[in-house]
């Protein structure tokens, strides 16, 4: 019965959070401080924790832009910036056949997004022009993740993505800025994607050794500390006429 245990045990953790040596080493040879172990078991774990935050990350934003029916204080370019890195952050990743916990909340990220820039566009009157968006982004996620799309063209979309998160933050932080408040701006969602890309530059340079990668999160984790900083300064200014929620 205790062997029969032992083999389900080794069967889900090899295959979700550990290599096979190090589960010898933990649960046969009792070496509990094995560190080149631990610290795959920590990227793992904080892997598998990001992309199971991922599914929810963007949520409270587009909870908030439905119960608000606005999109005050949004900036669709940033949005399209963001859903530039995100992308080829993604197919990148699967390009270099890097393991899913290595970079799976981008493609929640990258639902989440799209998901908000259509409502961008909605609340702004332009609901056909989000449609065009949805239906012009997908299919260009289709090229791109097919095998007409020459790998030196995905390694430079990935290059991209350093400048491209930088001004997109740097959109939302002016427009922050120039409104005197952050309008419709989760808090919730600011704060995690802080929290996520911090985490990202460990499991990035333990699970794939990528510079580019890591450095981008590097980059991801700076700007998303400036939007927070603004969303605690201007937590207490609402937009004109409305009372600030969250």
């Amino acid at each position: 019965m205790a062997a029969s245990v032992m083999e389900l045990l080794r069967e889900v953790l090899v295959k979700f959070l550990m290599p096979e040596k190090c589960f010898d080493e933990f649960f046969v040879n009792f070496n509990l401080l094995d560190v080149p172990c631990l610290k795959t078991v920590l990227s793992k774990g904080l892997g598998i924790g990001i992309i199971l935050g991922s599914v929810m990350v963007k949520l409270p934003q587009v909870f908030k832009l439905v119960g608000a029916g606005s999109a005050e204080g949004l900036s669709f370019g940033a949005v399209l910036l963001e859903l530039l890195a995100i992308t080829g952050t993604m197919a990148y990743s699967i390009a270099h056949s890097f393991p899913f916990s290595a970079w799976g909340e981008a493609l929640f990220l990258m639902i989440q997004t799209v998901a908000i820039g259509f409502l961008i566009q909605h609340y702004r009157g332009s609901s056909l022009r989000g449609l065009a968006f949805l239906v012009l982004y997908f299919s260009l996620v289709a090229i791109l993740l097919s095998p007409v799309t020459p790998l030196s063209f995905v390694a430079a979309m990935q290059a991209t993505n350093m400048p491209a998160i930088i001004i997109s933050r740097l959109i939302q932080v002016s427009t922050n800025y120039r409104n005197g408040h952050t309008g419709q701006l989760s808090a919730v969602t600011v704060l995690l994607l802080f929290a996520g890309s911090l985490a990202r530059i460990f499991t990035s340079i333990q699970e794939t050794g990528d510079s580019l990668m890591a450095l981008t999160y590097v980059v991801s984790s700076s700007c998303n500390a400036i939007i927070a900083g603004q969303l605690l300064y201007y937590w207490n200014c609402a937009p004109p006429g409305r009372q600030k929620t969250e």
